[in-house]
């Protein structure tokens, strides 16, 4: 399969749109269907796309990530989101949110449930794809 040019074709168009569904499901998340485990499934099933259609070791060339990293980063992110209202004398992961406006966006709402959405995305992406990766690993 390391030829298939119709394959590898497809497979970059489709990993497009995945990808970019997965983010739009991110950010919409916290107000709407979707958020950081959704997102995250579908990104990391757009990449998994890549690894069957690609081999695994031409996508780790291209995609030099320690997933490792990913999961405690959206760990830290998560914890500190929950950690940083009890700083401020509210309960554990109290949200805030203020409306502001952005020069091509307009009015926009920020949120720390974003923030814990992005950290819960980097945990489930990197816990995905460490365990794909490993066991595609091992049938090698």
């Amino acid at each position: 399969m390391k030829n298939n040019l119709s394959l590898h074709t497809i497979t970059q168009i489709a990993v497009f749109i995945v990808l970019s569904f997965s983010f739009y499901l991110l950010f919409a998340g916290h107000s709407n269907p979707g958020g950081g485990f959704i997102g995250a499934l579908m990104t990391a099933s757009a990449i998994v796309l890549l690894y069957i259609s690609f081999d695994l070791k031409t996508i780790k060339k291209v995609l030099p990530f320690y997933y490792p990293y990913f999961i405690s980063t959206g760990l830290l992110i998560a914890m500190g989101t929950g950690v940083s209202s009890t700083l401020f004398g509210y309960p554990f992961l109290t949200q805030f949110f203020e409306y502001v406006n952005l020069p091509i966006l307009g009015e926009t709402e920020l949120t720390t449930a974003l923030v814990f959405d992005i950290g819960v995305f980097l945990v489930v992406i990197g816990v995905a794809l460490l365990i794909i990766t490993t066991i595609a690993e091992d049938e090698d």
